[in-house]
């Protein structure tokens, strides 16, 4: 029992196309016709109070199967109409009652009035939603590079977590797909439409050929009775079908609406209560004009003029509120700043200018409003909050970041110092907001032209005013001060091995101490010196792996110690411990794109391998590098396409040499070794590294990397 409940939509669907072959009772019919007239009002209700498009995902399925319900009860009822022997009642009970209500005695105006509901539903609601999920479907999908580009911003800056981050990318790859179904199943409402016109043509033509024939009545009787039963049973089948149009139109516009369907409009009215005075006063204006309805005018009138007055009040005092509320005494700054004469006047004071910060920000005068706590910056706490994610997920404490403003800077630049050096700079203009253009913008909006600092994507400087034009044509839009941020954090993500010294591993070692004694005991020093361990934290931090689990780091370098003394082979083993650790961090869904390298450039990258005093180190000929590098350039471009990290997979013997080699020329690509994959993920290769014919000719020269 409990089985077939599960597979009862399945069995509904097989019963439904039964009713395309199978007689059914009228009184079943009736039955049936009142519970698709039901379900259609349910459904259009759910799209009215639903807040996104996501909260009813079904809804394309479901209008495939209403569909189809609806047009097994036209053939049901048809066979019906045109078995009718001309005795008794022609049809069931209900398609009567509709064909009589709407008729009532003219058959004319019947027929006018039913083809009025069928265009109706044709050309304006059928044909409208058609157009609007098509243009939505479009939009979504090309907004989506831009959508996981400004989830990976907001997941830098530490706005996000990485479950955020999984949930977020999952609703657009949902919201994609829904709207793509929408998009098809919109061509099933159409195809409905047009169903109905063709079989109340059946209907009417049909049943007067039948009629006649079968001697029922002279041909006005034949055609009244016809006429009546094609009316109700065409009137049956298109209240839902004009309840369900509706919902597919509803559901395809809630894409900018925060709430229910009722809440959005009574909120946004409110919002607008000068409209409706002036509305109310433009009514009372007509009332007075000799000729015109003047009771209902002013009627009507009085009652906008009596509301929007009511509305506008209540909103001037919520704002009298709010500004109350935002109001707090500014106490004066008392205490005079020295001079900077005096203030070196201390020797001490001047020892102080060695110091190397570990990070610095310097500010243009522009943008110190940003950064000023008491000016309602709010750079410091977003620091803080990307602090406390980094450490979460990588597993190190980033430093304190000095933040101080610049003469020597442009009013809109800032530049981000890595130990007293710049690494990067960019410029910002506060009083506007940079859009991300996506791959096949639907339209152009007016900015000005730059480039992101962060990703390096094409953008523009746009007007707030603009802001909304550009989202609707699939522009991400993101605020100055998210812009800075994301591209200071990234700058620590990619440097973050730099920051780490020797009193952060120590303070890593004591932290470590708290819970696993023992093993810090037996490892340090008297395994493995602080420098090594240094060494090792900072290769994993190099390639984006995590260091958040430092027992299990050193565990397997102590381990790999006993066998070998190559600091890369230790770190090779590390990293096939944190295997689990590696595949979340690049895996995204149970999947993971990679390119992968032929089994004959393998063996060209091995045989280049060589060994020194210093180590193993890859010699490589010149025109294999180039042939590996020019391949992997044009694969990036389908990473970019599908918002996706660069992954380079390949055996764990050239794993290594092979990643310090393409962080020359590509610091973003991540090299992993197969062993680091766990088995559970599947792996899709957007492509393969082989050899040309260029490189199958000798090597002549040999370049060491």
């Amino acid at each position: 029992m409990r089985r077939i409940f599960q597979n009862s939509i399945a069995l509904l669907v097989v019963v439904i196309v039964l009713f395309l072959i199978v007689p059914l009772h009228p009184a079943l019919l009736d039955i049936l016709i009142i519970i698709n007239i039901s379900l259609s009002i349910v459904i259009l209700m759910i799209t009215m109070t639903i807040s996104e498009a996501l909260e009813f995902s079904i809804f394309p399925s479901l209008l495939l199967i209403t569909t189809l319900f609806r047009l097994g009860l036209n053939v049901s009822t048809t066979r019906s109409i045109l078995d009718y022997k001309g005795s008794g009642d022609i049809g069931t009970a209900v398609i009567r009652t509709f064909g009589q209500m709407i008729t009532q005695g003219n058959i004319v105006l019947g027929i006018i009035i039913f083809f009025i509901i069928v265009l109706v539903q044709f050309i304006v609601i059928t044909k409208g939603a058609e157009r609007v999920a098509e243009v939505a479907a479009r939009f979504t999908l090309d907004a989506m590079p831009g959508k996981q580009m400004a989830i990976d911003a907001d997941l830098s800056s530490g706005l996000i977590n990485e479950q955020q981050a999984r949930e977020r990318r999952s609703k657009i790859q949902r919201e994609a797909d829904f709207y793509g179904a929408m998009d098809g199943a919109t061509k099933i409402v159409k195809g409905d439409a047009v169903m109905s016109l063709i079989i109340t043509a059946v209907n009417l033509i049909g049943g007067i050929i039948i009629g006649s024939i079968n001697g029922v009545g002279d041909l006005g009787t034949v055609a009244q009775t016809y006429s009546i039963a094609t009316i109700g049973d065409g009137l049956v089948s298109q209240l839902p079908a004009l309840m369900i149009s509706t919902a597919t139109g509803m559901i395809v516009t809630r894409s900018v609406s925060d709430g229910s369907l009722n809440a959005d409009v009574i909120n946004q009215f409110a919002r607008q209560p000068r409209a409706i005075l002036t509305a109310g006063a433009v009514l009372v204006i007509l009332g007075l004009i000799p000729g015109t309805p003047t009771v209902p005018l002013l009627a009507v009138g009085v009652a906008l003029a009596v509301l929007g007055y009511v509305m506008s009040g209540r909103i001037e005092r919520q704002e009298a509120v709010e500004m109350t509320q935002s109001e707090e005494p500014v106490e004066p700054d008392m205490m005079a700043t020295p001079s900077e004469t005096d203030y070196y006047k201390d020797i001490n004071n001047v020892y102080g200018l060695l110091t190397v910060d570990p990070i610095e920000m310097e500010f243009g005068y522009s943008l110190i409003p940003m950064v000023d706590e008491n000016s309602g910056g709010k750079l410091i706490s977003r620091i803080v909050i990307f602090r406390r994610q980094y450490a979460q997920d990588m597993g190190f404490v980033i430093p304190s970041i000095r933040l101080h403003d610049s003469s020597a800077l442009g009013t809109n630049q800032y530049v981000v110092k890595i130990k007293g050096e710049e690494v990067a700079r960019g410029e910002i203009l506060v009083d506007y907001y940079l859009a991300l253009e996506p791959v096949n913008p639907a339209g152009e909006i007016d900015g000005i032209e730059t480039i992101e600092p962060a990703y390096g994507i094409p953008s523009r400087w746009i007007l707030p005013e603009n802001k909304e034009m550009a989202e609707i044509y699939g522009y991400t839009v993101i605020d100055p001060l998210s812009v800075m941020q994301t591209h200071l954090s990234e700058v620590v993500r990619r440097h973050a091995y730099e920051l780490l010294g020797r009193a952060e591993v120590m303070q890593l070692v004591e932290n470590l101490k708290k819970v696993a004694p023992e093993l810090v005991e037996e490892a340090i020093p008297n395994v493995l010196s602080y420098a090594n361990l240094e060494r090792i934290l900072k290769n994993l931090l190099k390639e984006g792996v995590p260091i958040r689990d430092l027992a299990t780091i050193l565990e397997t370098a102590v381990d790999s110690l006993m066998t070998t003394k190559d600091m890369d082979l230790v770190c090779e083993n590390i990293r096939v411990a944190l295997s689990r650790t590696i595949t979340r961090r690049f895996c995204e869904h149970g999947q993971l794109r990679v390119v992968t390298l032929d089994a004959e450039v393998e063996k060209r990258v091995i045989s280049s391998l060589t060994k020194n005093e210093q180590g193993i180190y890859l010699a490589m000929g010149p025109d294999l590098m180039q042939s590996i590098v020019t391949q992997l350039a044009d694969y990036l471009k389908k990473f970019s396409d599908l918002s996706q990290t660069p992954i380079v997979l390949t055996s764990q013997v050239i794993r290594v040499y092979l990643s310090r080699m393409l962080a020359q020329f590509y610091p973003s690509v991540y090299v992993l070794s197969f062993n680091e994959i766990t088995s559970d993920v599947q792996i899709q290769s957007l492509g393969n590294i082989t050899l040309e014919a260029a490189q199958a000719r000798p090597e002549r020269k040999a370049a060491a990397v």
